[in-house]
């Protein structure tokens, strides 16, 4: 029986350890031949000994396990390196059909503590690294289309984050940066539609070398079953999306972590008032809003904090 990707490729960024390496690995597993990004160069490890660059480590260990896989160690967030590693996947399989976006770093601090670098990395390697990949796969898959007169298989998992639902307190520029990815997700969602492609995000929980601190106090369980927060959990999500049996998922925010997917609701309108004149005024504003919001819970926000508590019955 045929393996729902085989002959596919896919490429996954930030590929080289957890979320991204168990994404990859699924998706090999899944039959897709693997272009593996991690920005990093080959290092020594604590004896002194060299050691590959983690993407290459994560490709070899999917060519160990029978599959095929190549290595990219540039920098998704450079427009150019980006480019470079869409033209990887092409020139290697002669195809692409899958862009999972994972690439990340994180550098959290309160709003009136934080840096502009500390503001300006964040949103450089996660929101402009999507951009910068879905560009590039983006106009390949319009081209493949306008060739062929037909629509062509195209799948776009983004990496969004919980605390861009929650709003997280100590991490605006991170939960800024998922914000924005939710929106370029949905307007890629509906531009490249047509063309055969299928763009969704994920809100993934994970315990990575990333998150290692924000997870620091949810312990690993000691009696055999699985750790909640291992990526493997997510990885199953991400190679369903990116198959075609995910033909009629577009524009979708799934939040996925221990044993759990929950599928996020889009903005509703909760209510609306209207003028009572050409224009509103100072004093129509106060005699209308102030009166609702006072009936409303005052730790009420946009944010949907509940999203937090959400687990594997």
């Amino acid at each position: 029986m045929a393996q729902p990707l085989e002959g596919r490729t896919a490429i996954v960024t930030g590929a080289g350890r957890g979320l991204g390496r168990a994404e990859a690995l699924e998706l090999a597993r899944l039959g897709a031949r693997v272009v593996v990004n991690d920005f990093g160069q080959p290092g020594r490890d604590g004896s002194g000994t060299a050691s590959a660059a983690p993407a290459e480590q994560v490709a070899e260990e999917i060519r160990a396990a029978g599959g095929q896989a190549v290595a990219h160690t540039g920098d998704v967030a450079d427009h150019q390196q980006a480019g470079a590693l869409v033209q990887l996947a092409l020139d290697t399989y002669g195809r692409l059909d899958v862009l999972v976006n994972n690439a990340g770093i994180l550098r959290d601090r309160m709003v009136f503590s934080m840096t502009e670098d500390e503001w300006d990395s964040v949103i450089r390697v996660h929101l402009k690294g999507h951009f910068n990949t879905t560009h590039f796969a983006a106009a390949h898959w319009r081209a493949r289309s306008k060739e062929t007169g037909g629509p062509v298989f195209g799948r776009i998992v983004n990496t969004s984050s919980e605390a861009f639902l929650a709003g997280s307190a100590g991490q605006p520029n991170y939960a800024a940066a998922k914000g924005g990815i939710v929106g370029l997700t949905t307007s890629t969602a509906l531009a490249l539609a047509k063309y055969g492609v299928r763009t969704n995000a994920i809100c993934p929980r994970a315990r990575t070398r990333m998150t290692e601190d924000v997870f620091a106090g949810f312990e690993v369980p000691d009696d055999g079953r699985p750790d909640p927060l291992a990526p493997e959990h997510v990885a199953p999500l991400v190679g369903y999306l990116a198959s075609p049996a995910a033909a009629g998922i577009n524009g979708q925010l799934l939040v996925v972590h221990g044993g759990m997917v929950a599928i996020a609701e889009r903005p509703r309108i909760a209510a609306k008032f209207d003028t009572a004149k050409d224009v509103f005024s100072y004093e129509e504003l106060d005699g209308l809003l102030t009166p609702y919001y006072a009936e409303r819970p005052a730790h009420e926000t946009f944010a949907a904090a509940e999203v937090l508590g959400l687990k594997h019955d």
